[in-house]
């Protein structure tokens, strides 16, 4: 299972929308570089949800639930995945705590910060994780002492997936 970190806007959706939805298609991504990460990702791969812009944090923890997929709504030529909300992180890990952690050095998101898809190497993962960990929420509330991933509030079967278009 790969570890992933996915990048939006939160005045264009933000982990409020995604709980609201239970789950979205993650597409719009245009950039050679983060497309190709997004076509790496697979069913059971989880990602850390960061809101960009004025933000800058790490707010959540998503499940990929699809196959990447030609998003063919996209005349450019881009793909999707559908993902849904797994838990929020009790506090928001801002960029600037990221930076200043010296066992951040060389990760993707302090070195190319433009990128909207990047891999996650397991030991800045579990220290997202920690710095993010007071007590766990999941999707659908507080979950004191939850040691593995969440049932999110929506499932596959509930409602359609909301398209996440840019």
């Amino acid at each position: 299972m790969s570890k992933w970190l996915v990048k939006e806007e939160p005045s264009h959706y933000s982990w409020a929308d995604l709980e609201r939805d239970g789950r979205t298609e993650w597409d719009g991504v245009h950039n050679a570089v983060a497309l190709r990460h997004l076509k790496s990702m697979a069913p059971g791969d989880e990602a850390i949800f960061y809101h960009s812009g004025d933000e800058r944090s790490c707010v959540g923890i998503v499940g990929v639930v699809s196959t990447p997929r030609p998003d063919l709504a996209d005349p450019r030529g881009s793909w999707s995945v559908e993902v849904r909300p797994l838990r929020a992180l009790a506090r928001p890990v801002p960029l600037s705590v990221i930076r200043a952690d010296p066992r951040f050095e060389g990760f993707d998101l302090v070195r190319i910060s433009r990128l909207s898809v990047l891999p996650v190497p397991e030991p800045m993962w579990r220290r997202i994780l920690a710095l993010g960990a007071a007590e766990r929420r999941t999707a659908t509330g507080p979950t004191a002492g939850s040691t593995g991933p969440a049932k999110a509030s929506g499932s596959s079967r509930s409602a359609p997936a909301r398209r996440r278009r840019r």
